[in-house]
């Protein structure tokens, strides 16, 4: 499989230039799809994903088909969007023989709060709006493994820090204020303790789950590193940057108040409950089969990040 065609849609965001990243390392060939936007060293063309005939042009050939696309973080684009995407990469994945890997996110877990340290085998009963797209889609992509219409894995990922990941919330709570030299922000809650995936290590992942065919039709957590308070996080960013920041945190009714005028406040609001309580993931499956896998620890992905956006 390493010498044929691994094709990536959504490969100008954070963990699809990653991937591409990887896959040049490993020297197998590659396609990256994107709407508009060339790779360097890659075949690059553009798609639009919504429709059925350009992802059946850009699947065709492919081997392995990586779906790490990010549609716009709203409840009724994903109630829209999400569905038609998934079946148009599952019938073009399954009309062109290509394995299917998808980068999935856990907001289908439930019910909130979630106890303890989550694995893949946690209850799916989603009390969210998004929750329930991705348990809709998670179900589609299942229901295809179970009657042979494809192969692949549902790799799922905590939220993102590393390299490239505009979409983090350490991105415009934190970074995006810190370049411009204003102090750091949060909705969170000061207390609780979270698990980050960098967008590295979650290239990587993808491409070794997509390289060994005995993790094909089921569930993987992708890797994590510790869990991290919000102030515990603040620390590794000021420590790239050479500042002395302290977070400026938002009460919860104020928040209330500001998600009435501000739509991203408004749309992340319903999701908060993953950080009220700490919100570990497990990644202990993904661990037994590749042992000799390294996390990155949170110092370097941080300045990784950094010298992204810097």
């Amino acid at each position: 499989m390493n010498n044929s065609l691994h094709t990536v849609l959504g490969a100008s965001g954070g963990v699809g230039q990653s991937v591409i990243k990887v896959l040049k390392e490993k020297e197998i060939p590659a396609r990256a799809v994107s709407r508009s936007k060339k790779m360097e060293g890659v075949e690059s063309v553009s798609a639009d994903v919504l429709k059925k005939d350009d992802v059946d042009r850009v699947v065709a050939g492919s081997s392995v088909v990586y779906l790490c696309v990010g549609l716009e973080y709203k409840t009724e684009v994903w109630q829209r969007d999400w569905p038609v995407l998934m079946d148009n990469v599952i019938e073009a994945c399954s009309k062109h023989n290509a394995v299917l890997i998808f980068l999935d996110n856990v907001h289908m877990y439930g019910p909130a709060p979630l106890q303890g340290h989550f694995d893949e085998g946690y209850t799916e009963e989603p009390t969210t709006e998004k929750g329930k797209v991705r348990k809709e889609i998670d179900d589609k992509l299942k229901a295809a493994f179970l009657h042979g219409k494809l192969k692949g894995v549902i790799a799922r990922a905590a939220d993102f820090i590393g390299p490239n990941a505009k979409n983090s919330g350490f991105y415009f709570s934190f970074l995006e204020r810190m370049l411009k030299g204003k102090a750091p922000q949060s909705v969170l809650p000061r207390g609780p303790k979270h698990t980050y995936a960098n967008t590295i290590d979650l290239g990587r992942a993808l491409v070794e789950l997509a390289l060994e065919p005995e993790t094909y039709n089921t569930v993987w957590h992708l890797p994590v590193g510790d869990p991290v308070s919000v102030d515990e996080m603040m620390a590794v960013f000021n420590d790239a940057m050479g500042t002395s920041y302290k977070v400026s945190y938002i009460p919860k009714f104020v928040r209330k108040l500001i998600a009435a005028f501000v739509p991203v406040v408004k749309e992340f609001d319903e999701m908060l409950y993953q950080f009220e309580y700490d919100y570990i993931m497990s990644f202990e499956k993904f661990k037994k089969q590749f042992p000799d896998f390294k996390i990155t620890p949170y110092k370097e992905a941080v300045k990784q990040m950094v010298d992204s956006f810097q």
